[in-house]
């Protein structure tokens, strides 16, 4: 391939099924993914995390701390800091419930994966060091389910920090995926005094890394990512500092992005409406009809 772009095997057969009438698509999950930067000298890094090759859905690939929302919750009273829950509705095109916990969700994943935690004791501050052995066993039964974010902070008696995340971008699995989320992309600061740590099962390598050299590095094949992840990230690049990354957040076009595709002259079209370096002509070995 001439560059990172993930593509699985099966897509082409799954988009003929889809074209022809004989694949229903699924109805997509509500998820969420942060973009964790940290400034250096001149520019940001962002945190990613190599998913493992055995993963069914994108081994091998790039990403960003992220997961499914919990729909526990969506209702429950939690302490929280920052915009108010009907401004996240409006800016996330959810209700007041949802829009809880797709933030929740970003939260709870950053802290799930990589042990950074956007909450604290009060409004203006945020928690230290959590890499201890209570700390440890709290998160572990956050990424188990067997405790919910909420019942988490509820127990810490911590407030959630949504003034330290911005909504940046919206993705859509596209319907020939058996596996589908409406995702939220998130951006985020590291926060002083906490460090990243690889606490995902799923991931079996870490770095922080320019947005521009990540860039490169797909360009030219030497990292796999999705077209969402690989988006982001060059958009991300003209940015000198993460402070400046959240502050365009509030201005970004959250038209949630949808892969298309179509028969066209003997051949299947893939597309990203907005996005053209990823469209595809995958020949169909079939007389146009």
């Amino acid at each position: 391939m001439a560059n990172g772009q993930w593509y699985p095997a099966e897509w082409p057969e799954r988009i003929r099924a889809l074209a022809e009438g004989t694949l229903t698509p699924v109805v997509p999950k509500r998820a969420a993914t942060v973009i964790l930067l940290k400034d250096t000298d001149g520019t940001p890094v962002v945190h990613m995390l190599r998913r493992r090759a055995s993963m069914a859905f994108a081994g091998g690939a790039y990403a960003y701390p992220g997961g499914g929302v919990d729909p526990r919750d969506d209702e429950r009273h939690i302490r929280w800091a920052g915009p108010t829950r009907a401004w996240w509705a409006d800016r996330l095109g959810v209700d007041e419930a949802g829009a809880q916990a797709v933030v929740c969700a970003a939260v709870r994943e950053t802290y799930e994966e990589a042990g950074v935690l956007l909450a604290g004791p009060t409004a203006d501050s945020v928690v230290g060091d959590t890499t201890g052995e209570d700390w440890e066993a709290d998160r572990a039964a956050v990424a188990a389910r067997d405790l919910s974010f909420a019942e988490f902070l509820e127990r810490r008696g911590l407030v959630l920090r949504s003034d330290l995340l911005g909504v940046w971008t919206r993705w859509i699995t596209p319907e020939f995926e058996p596996r589908r989320y409406d995702t939220w992309f998130f951006v985020a600061a590291l926060p002083k005094g906490q460090r990243t740590r690889n606490a995902s099962t799923e991931a079996d390598r870490t770095v922080w890394i320019r947005p521009r050299d990540a860039a490169d590095a797909y360009d030219k094949g030497e990292l796999l990512m999705m077209p969402p992840t690989i988006a982001t990230l060059r958009q991300l690049v003209p940015y000198a500092s993460a402070a400046e990354a959240l502050a365009a957040a509030p201005g970004r076009d959250m038209t949630a992005v949808l892969a298309r595709a179509r028969l066209e002259d003997g051949e299947i079209v893939l597309s990203w409406p907005g996005h053209d370096e990823f469209t595809k002509h995958i020949p169909t070995g079939r007389t146009p009809a």
